[in-house]
């Protein structure tokens, strides 16, 4: 597969490469060299396979539905399994939406650390599995030390929009095992998961996080506390800290034990909301959503 056209962003410390031909995939995000993101060693196997990898935007649901049916903003939609622009998990069900590498957008804007693209949901293709015309425009921005992505999504086709997306970050500490990497999660609520990962409707206190994450494993979801909160992992020399900025109620936070990486997921609502209606929301014509969140990167030698 032909490498595709890329956008390169560059500051004084960082340099990020997105894909507009294939998701607008966030490909490499490089402090002072280093890599930050994992699951980037074969990309065009996971563009083919539909695996997420880098940073991925899930759209237009994060994770999972718990059916191939749902009814949102009036419209009743049943998915077809044969369908080629779906991925499905291991139980069958319709997995971040439309993979990123069948998305392509088109580049609005470019500077030396800033770019701004747009994407338009208007095709059969794709309005067959979530039947909601619209517009979404995705901006970088690159600073010295940090690096924002702000979605905006558009209602200006004269449909409502439900607003489920999500961002899916594989993130690593350079040259440090994972097992010392010091993981810091804020309070938040712990949502209650069947053995599918959905949430069943229930939920507990989750007190926080602070400390090494040694062999702990992690396929949780949860809802903030704050309209802006801050994740971080740190280890070596560095600090990555991955920040809420707006339109993120949700997370959901995946570090399998063995695997050198960990996703912090920024999400607009929880997991199967499209199915369940909790924590959706809907734009009426004509109205905008916006969600931003900011990756930034410390040296703490």
């Amino acid at each position: 597969m032909n490498q595709p056209l890329a956008v390169t962003l560059e500051s004084s410390n960082l340099r990020a490469v997105f894909w507009p031909d294939a998701g607008m995939l966030g490909a490499s995000l490089r402090y002072r060299g280093e890599e930050l993101l994992r699951r980037i060693e074969d990309l065009d196997t996971a563009r083919q396979k539909g695996s997420t990898a880098g940073i991925p935007l899930l759209y237009p649901w994060a994770n999972r539905l718990a059916a191939l049916r749902y009814v949102a903003a009036g419209k009743d939609v049943v998915l077809d399994t044969k369908s080629p622009v779906l991925h499905f998990d291991d139980h069958g069900l319709p997995m971040h939406g439309v993979p990123w590498g069948q998305l392509h957008w088109e580049i609005l804007d470019v500077k030396a650390n800033s770019f701004l693209a747009r994407f338009l949901w208007n095709s059969p293709r794709l309005l067959a599995v979530f039947p909601f015309p619209h517009q979404v425009e995705m901006a970088g921005s690159l600073m010295a030390d940090s690096m924002t992505l702000t979605t905006t999504v558009a209602a200006d086709a004269g449909s409502p929009v439900p607003i489920s997306f999500g961002f899916h970050p594989y993130l690593g500490i350079p040259h440090l095992a994972r097992e010392q990497w010091h993981l810091d999660l804020p309070a938040m609520r712990s949502l209650d998961l069947d053995e599918r990962g959905i949430p069943t409707g229930t939920d507990q206190p989750f007190a926080s996080f602070n400390g090494a994450l040694g062999e702990q494993q992690f396929d949780n979801g949860f809802a903030l506390l704050e309209d802006q909160s801050s994740f971080s992992i740190a280890g070596a020399g560095y600090k990555v800290a991955v920040s809420f900025l707006e339109g993120y109620r949700y997370s959901q936070i995946f570090a399998p034990k063995g695997k050198n990486f960990m996703a912090i997921e920024p999400m607009t609502a929880p997991t199967s909301s499209l199915t369940t209606g909790v924590g959706l929301r809907v734009l009426e014509p004509g109205a905008r959503f916006r969600a931003a969140f900011r990756i930034a990167v410390q040296s703490t030698d």
